[in-house]
C-alpha cells in the first residue's frame, strides 16, 4: 500500500492504542520512530492532535478525533482501490473490518469465516467484539465496514436477520407453564451483558424496576448462578440454545423481543468484499432459523 501518508497510518494505530509504545510494539519499530512521526503529522497540519492526561494517559484533542474519522475514510478509500484493482485481475482480494457480539460470532461467524476465507484467499478479515452500544459506536467511527450485533440499532442503516426473544431459566421445575413477571421486584433476577440494553430500554418504557437484578458478562455465568440457586436468568433464546444446560424456561411478562441484524453507516455503499461477507451472513443467518423452527 503506498497511496496514504505513513504518518497518517501511524495516527490511526496510536488513537486505537492509545499508546505509543503499544502501537511501536505492534510495528516493531522504536517508541521514538513513532513520536517522530506524529510530530511530524502535526506539524504538517498545523494541529496538536493528542494531549496527555496523567490518570486517563494519551488523549485524543477535539481536532484530533476530526481527523481520525477523516483518515480512518481515507484508508477506507484506499481499500476500495486496491479491490478495485484485484476485481479487474480477476480475483477479489483486500481487508473487511466487521465488529459483532461474543455470541453470533460464536454461533454465526464462526461457520461463515471458514466458508469466506476458502472462497477468497486473498482477503483479509479484521473482527472487533463488544457490546451492542460497543459496536455501533465503532460503526459510527468508521472503526469498521459493518456491524453485526443485537437491537436496539440506533439511527444506523440496518438489516434485521434474526428474531431473538429474552426467556427466563430457573432451577425450579413448576408443575404448570409459569410466566416470570419482571413487575416482581422480590425476585433477584440475572442478566447477561448480551441483550441486557434491549431489555433495559424495553422495561424502562413500563416503569419496571428491577432494583435487585444484577449483570454478569457471560452466558455461563448466569447458568451456573442459577444452577446455584441465586436467582432467575434472563437471557436471549439465541443466547440460550448456543449454551448447554438443563435448566428450566419460561416466558417473561412482558414479553421483551429482539432483533439481530447488520448495522452499518450506509449498507448499500459497501465495498465489494464486505458485500461479499454481508451476503454469507445472510444466507448462513436464514439456515440458522430454518434449522432452529424445524
Amino acid at each position: 500500500m503506498i497511496m496514504m501518508n505513513n504518518n497518517l497510518r501511524v495516527f490511526i494505530q496510536v488513537a486505537d492504542k492509545g499508546s505509543f509504545t503499544a502501537t511501536a510494539n505492534e510495528l516493531f519499530v522504536s517508541q521514538p520512530a513513532i513520536s517522530r512521526a506524529i510530530k511530524a503529522l502535526e506539524d504538517e497540519l498545523k494541529l496538536k492532535l493528542f494531549f496527555r492526561d496523567k490518570r486517563k494517559g494519551l488523549i485524543l484533542t477535539d481536532a484530533g478525533q476530526k481527523v481520525l474519522i477523516l483518515a480512518r475514510q481515507m484508508a477506507d478509500m484506499e481499500n476500495r482501490i486496491y479491490q478495485t484493482a484485484f476485481r479487474e485481475n480477476n480475483f477479489l482480494g483486500g481487508k473487511v473490518r466487521i465488529a459483532s457480539m461474543p455470541i453470533l460470532t460464536s454461533v454465526i461467524l464462526s461457520k461463515v469465516f471458514y466458508q469466506f476465507r476458502q472462497k477468497y484467499p486473498y482477503v483479509t478479515l479484521e473482527l472487533a467484539e463488544g457490546s451492542s452500544s460497543e459496536i455501533r459506536t465503532a460503526v459510527e467511527e468508521h472503526k469498521v465496514d459493518f456491524g453485526f450485533t443485537s437491537s436496539p440499532f440506533g439511527t444506523l442503516d440496518n438489516l434485521v436477520l434474526l428474531d431473538d426473544r429474552m426467556v427466563a431459566i430457573s432451577k425450579e421445575d413448576f408443575k404448570e407453564e409459569h410466566v416470570i413477571d419482571l413487575h416482581d421486584d422480590s425476585e433477584r433476577y440475572i442478566f447477561c451483558h448480551a441483550g441486557h440494553e434491549t431489555v433495559l430500554d424495553e422495561l424502562k418504557t413500563q416503569k419496571v424496576k428491577l432494583e435487585h437484578s444484577f449483570t454478569v458478562q457471560q452466558a455461563e455465568t448466569v447458568i451456573k448462578l442459577v444452577s446455584e440457586n441465586n436467582g432467575i436468568g434472563i437471557l436471549s433464546e439465541l443466547v440460550l440454545n448456543a449454551t448447554p444446560n438443563s435448566l428450566k424456561r419460561h416466558s417473561v411478562e412482558p414479553s421483551v423481543q429482539m432483533a439481530v441484524g447488520l448495522v452499518a453507516n450506509d449498507l448499500s455503499d459497501l465495498t465489494p468484499v464486505a458485500t461479499a461477507l454481508l451476503r454469507m451472513i445472510q444466507d448462513t443467518c436464514i439456515q440458522y432459523q430454518n434449522e432452529h423452527n424445524e
